[in-house]
């Protein structure tokens, strides 16, 4: 072999020749259509090779033409990349060459997608309850009933979307068949609202009962909806992070940028949806009411479809949940067996060729090491039955999932206070003032909801540019505060969205008793006071939940992302649950002994505030159980195996 040398060695250049390597680059040109422009790369990533690469890479030749099969890249910066070093692979199943794919050229396609999707979400689904009353003409308790298990449906989806995603066809093709299944229920909810052979008929008492057809059709493609939802909620925030190479110090870097700024989207979508489609439903009609979110879903599918080119993906690893079974069913097999006081006489496949990220083994959970102990009887004709025998990295994929309970178990409590946004705000504005000063123009209480996500739009900003680099300057962390910081910030936060709603409760039913305003609704009180309590919210949603995103990303295992996305996603679906259940037990509670108890129908005679207070108090028991779990979490990146 010819060797290289550096002519500047104390320079900080790197020049590496790697031979044949033009031989393969013009097979992938011919057979790919993939052609390498010329470098002039200035970032500080590490030259390697692509898994891919590394394994089929041919020894180096020695020929007198040299010059014509060498390629030398060469930067000013610390290395040189060409492709990532995390397994992912181009549209064609090619390496991912990162001059052409990712970053933030494919992430554009992805947050457009996912804003695209919500205001289409929002803009369905915040005006429902009213859909099933006046349309369908269904009582109250049903319309309320119908519309929380749709909505726990669409939450639950997720944990779906992400097993198939993870374990069969990977994000991009869970993504697009979503898209088109989700499209598709938005036409049919369309066309049940527009079709005249579905239209109620009316009695001669005017009262329109909704034909069966109608209703078929409506339900049908709500939960084809809800399904589909689960397959984008569960992927498209984990497939937007996908994009960035977390072995790329520079990439790395944006990644928390990327989760501020595709969640600020998030909210325009929203934003959008609660305020104008809504006003088109209440003042024009359901045919419009429907069809610009179906639109805005069919813009969303051709987003998607759009930045195929760009997109970098991971290949699914198979189904986690088989993998946690298998470790569960070995460690159970050798119960009786002893696990060695070396961990590294547990079993373990070193193969650098392979992309899946190992990691060490830790000490908690130690019943589970029992899976990794290598027995004679675990070898069969050469191979190794996983139900008898599993990896330490595979244990320890199970120990890291486990780990995150905790910590997952506290985000319920803050979706429950999240949630009163959508309910016991709406009930409280329902009986205060709510005509706009000085004109004539009466706001509906539940837009007072778009403060919450305005205050979303205001913070996101603030937070990565002004908050982000002053923490920085104090705690020396490149993202100003740890991912446990950022949401126990936003856990601390909320509890003063409780206290501020509490007191305004206060200040209302002082009014009602000091003017006998008991029996008058609204009470003589604007509802922009309520303002601040949801510009709290939001400021604690920039905190908790957008930590919450990153935080589950970053700490499950790699093979696992979308289940990530799906357990954070769980967390809204159950905070809605336990919502419900908290306030039927507290009205059976509070009127056992004949009174109105804390939540009448008539609020002038109930005790809201007490129910917002023993929020509050719960969420400042649940700050203090996180801090306890937060101290007593191992992060992951503290035993991944660096290779």
């Amino acid at each position: 072999m010819t060797n290289v040398e550096t002519k500047t060695p104390k320079r900080n250049k790197c020049t590496l020749i790697i031979g044949e390597l033009a031989l393969y680059l013009q097979q992938w040109r011919q057979y790919h259509r993939l052609r390498i422009p010329s470098l002039n790369i200035s970032t500080t990533s590490s030259l390697s090779l692509h898994p891919f690469m590394a394994q089929n890479s041919p020894p180096f030749i020695t020929s007198d033409d040299e010059t014509n099969t060498y390629v030398l890249l060469e930067t000013k910066g610390e290395d040189c990349v060409l492709y990532t070093r995390d397994g992912t692979v181009d549209y064609l199943n090619s390496p991912a060459n990162k001059l052409k794919t990712g970053n933030w050229k494919a992430c554009f396609f992805v947050v457009a997608t996912a804003s695209l999707e919500r205001l289409a979400f929002f803009g369905m689904s915040s005006n429902l309850l009213l859909y099933f009353k006046l349309e369908l003409n269904q009582h109250s308790a049903t319309a309320s009933r119908n519309l929380s298990n749709w909505t726990g449906a669409c939450y639950i989806a997720p944990l779906f979307g992400a097993f198939v995603a993870d374990g069969y066809i990977g994000k991009y093709w869970t993504i697009a068949t979503s898209s088109i299944l989700y499209a598709v229920g938005m036409t049919l909810l369309t066309l049940s609202a527009t079709m005249p052979q579905l239209m109620p008929t009316c009695s001669k008492t005017n009262i329109c009962d909704a034909t069966k057809a109608e209703t078929i059709v409506c339900f049908t493609a709500l939960y084809l909806v809800a399904i589909a939802s689960g397959g984008i909620k569960a992927c498209v925030s984990a497939y937007g992070t996908d994009q960035f190479d977390d072995n790329d110090k520079a990439e790395k870097k944006l990644k928390s940028s990327f989760f501020n700024w595709y969640y600020q989207m998030m909210n325009i979508g929203t934003l959008v949806a609660r305020s104008l489609i809504v006003w088109v439903q209440d003042n024009v009609g359901w045919v419009w009411g429907f069809g610009i979110p179906t639109l805005a879903m069919g813009m969303s599918v051709f987003c998607f479809f759009s930045g195929t080119w760009f997109y970098r993906n991971h290949k699914p690893k198979g189904s986690p949940f088989t993998r946690f079974f298998q470790v569960v069913v070995a460690s159970s097999r050798k119960k009786t067996i002893n696990v060695p006081p070396d961990s590294s006489l547990l079993y373990e496949i070193h193969d650098h060729a392979n992309s899946t990220t190992k990691l060490n083994h830790t000490r908690n959970f130690r019943f589970l090491d029992k899976a990794a102990v290598e027995l004679p009887t675990d070898h069969t004709k050469g191979s190794t039955n996983p139900w008898t025998l599993c990896t330490v990295t595979q244990v320890e994929e199970l120990k890291t999932v486990l780990r995150l309970l905790p910590i997952w178990i506290t985000g319920i409590i803050f979706s429950t206070i999240r949630g009163q946004m959508d309910n016991l705000f709406d009930l409280q504005g329902s009986f205060m003032d709510t005509q706009i000063p000085n004109t004539s123009f009466k706001i509906p209480p539940a837009s007072l909801g778009t403060f919450g996500t305005l205050s979303v739009i205001i913070w996101v900003p603030l937070y990565d540019q002004i908050i982000v680099p002053l923490a920085r300057k104090l705690t020396g962390h490149p993202n100003g505060l740890t991912l446990l910081q950022r949401i126990g910030t936003g856990h601390f936060i909320s509890i003063f969205s409780m206290l501020t709603a509490g007191i305004l409760e206060l200040i209302r039913l002082d009014i009602v008793r000091r003017h006998n305003y008991y029996e008058t609704k609204p009470v003589p009180i604007s509802i922009f006071w309520q303002v601040p309590q949801f510009l709290i919210i939001g400021c604690a949603e920039v905190f908790t939940l957008v930590g919450q995103m990153e935080f589950f990303y970053e700490e499950v295992p790699d093979s696992m992302r979308s289940l990530g996305s799906a357990m954070r996603l769980m967390t809204i679906a159950l905070g809605s649950y336990f919502s419900s259940l908290l306030v039927s037990v507290v009205i059976k509670v509070t009127t056992k002994g004949g009174g109105p108890g804390w939540i009448p129908d008539n609020l002038n005679y109930g005790e809201l505030h007490k129910f917002f207070w023993l929020l509050g108090g719960l969420s400042v028991v649940n700050l203090g159980v996180f801090v306890v779990v937060a101290k007593w979490h191992t992060s992951k990146n503290s035993y991944i195996v660096r290779m």
